[in-house]
């Protein structure tokens, strides 16, 4: 059976059984079609011979377990619509149709070079050779932790930072050999630091070399110190800066601060993870700040001024109206976390009325008074209307 049919034919269709039909119900449908379609109960007859011809191909296909794995492979890539078979009608689609394919190279040749052996190594299969020269590699990236206090996060900080990292070996100078050695190239994967291989299915796997960890290269007597890593430990302190408005647990990319990279490749990034540290009064909310300011009961049922703390700043006077309730909160403007384009946020002031634990007898008599002043005024009778 050619690759072509593999990928056209819809074997499903031809039994009519669904996708994810049991082995049970493919054999079923097989036996009743290839019974009523059978040359000897149709003597004579072209067309059902032809059926009976494509009922048993695709009973060849979806009886075995293997062939019917890579068929649904290929179906699901290839099938789809981006090729386009010959003779199937509808708009020529951007790349080449599989009937340029065919043409190129005849028969399944030319699918069989494009697909590269996609078939468990099928006709015209190519092998990709990777170049032996070892090419620049990326440093690794290192992470780290800050922690800084709560108005150093708001108002932004440069701390410094001391970080461990990879650095080429001292004694190698990167290459992982001993002093008068060299290291070779990598005879499993030639120099790329890739290798291929395969599972038994439809696709070949690309992954580092197992043998010289995607280094491409072996050492026969490594370095001493590195152990043939070609790589050791280099600890630096550097200064970062913690950018205004950063919140507890962000984390921050500096970008080429991290492992140096190999080959003249480019240095990996330094991540820092911030955390910072509570604040007695205010807390935060995105780019507001919070804060609880206690009242008295005179100062909520009348109507009064109190004077809150602001954030590095100056205290405000915020007018707490009468008959304000526990818990009621008050936007002061401008006050908050600095913003990216210049603007604050704000600070969020939640009032707290404060029950005294004791009273003196003229506070008790004062109390008194106001109950039987207000009479009757139950806060509790909505709950049982």
């Amino acid at each position: 059976m050619s690759t072509k049919d593999w990928i056209e034919k819809d074997f499903y269709k031809v039994l009519g059984v669904a996708k994810d039909a049991k082995p049970e119900e493919i054999k079923k449908a097989y036996r009743k079609l290839a019974r009523d379609n059978h040359p000897d109960q149709n003597p004579g007859n072209p067309e059902a011979e032809a059926r009976f011809k494509e009922v048993s191909e695709a009973n060849d296909v979806l009886s075995s377990e293997s062939k019917r794995k890579e068929y649904d492979e290929a179906r699901r890539l290839f099938g789809g619509g981006g090729f386009r078979f010959p003779g199937t009608g509808g708009p020529r689609p951007s790349g080449p149709t599989m009937e340029d394919i065919f043409r190129s190279g005849g028969g399944d040749s030319g699918l069989g070079d494009i697909f590269g052996g996609l078939f468990n190594g099928g006709a015209g299969a190519r092998t990709q050779r990777f170049s032996t020269s070892r090419g620049p590699r990326r440093g690794s990236d290192v992470e780290g932790e800050a922690t800084v206090d709560f108005v150093q996060a708001i108002e932004g900080v440069t701390v410094g930072m001391q970080m461990v990292s990879d650095a080429a070996c001292d004694s190698c100078h990167g290459t992982g050999a001993k002093a008068g050695t060299v290291p070779k190239v990598c005879p499993t994967c030639e120099g790329s630091g890739m290798q291929t291989s395969t599972s038994g299915g439809v696709f070949a796997v690309t992954e580092p070399c197992r043998d010289c960890r995607g280094r491409g290269m072996v050492v026969d007597d490594p370095c001493p110190v590195c152990h043939g890593s070609g790589r050791g430990k280099s600890t630096q302190t550097m200064q970062v800066r913690i950018p205004t408005g950063v919140t507890d647990g962000q984390r921050i990319r500096l970008k080429g601060k991290g492992g140096a990279g190999e080959n003249g490749g480019a240095a990996g990034d330094l991540y820092v993870v911030v955390h910072v540290r509570p604040h007695p009064i205010f807390g935060r909310k995105g780019d507001n700040l919070t804060l609880t300011a206690p009242v008295t009961f005179n100062e909520a049922a009348l109507g009064a001024e109190i004077e809150v703390p602001t954030l590095g700043g100056s205290p405000v006077t915020l007018r707490v109206p009468a008959g304000t309730p526990n818990g009621r909160t008050f936007r002061v403007r401008g006050r908050g976390v600095g913003k990216r384009d210049g603007s604050k946020g704000d600070l969020l002031v939640s009032v707290e009325v404060v029950v005294p634990q004791s009273l003196n007898e003229q506070a008790r008599e004062a109390l008194a008074s106001y109950g039987a002043a207000v009479g009757g005024s139950n806060p509790r009778a909505r709950l049982f209307a």
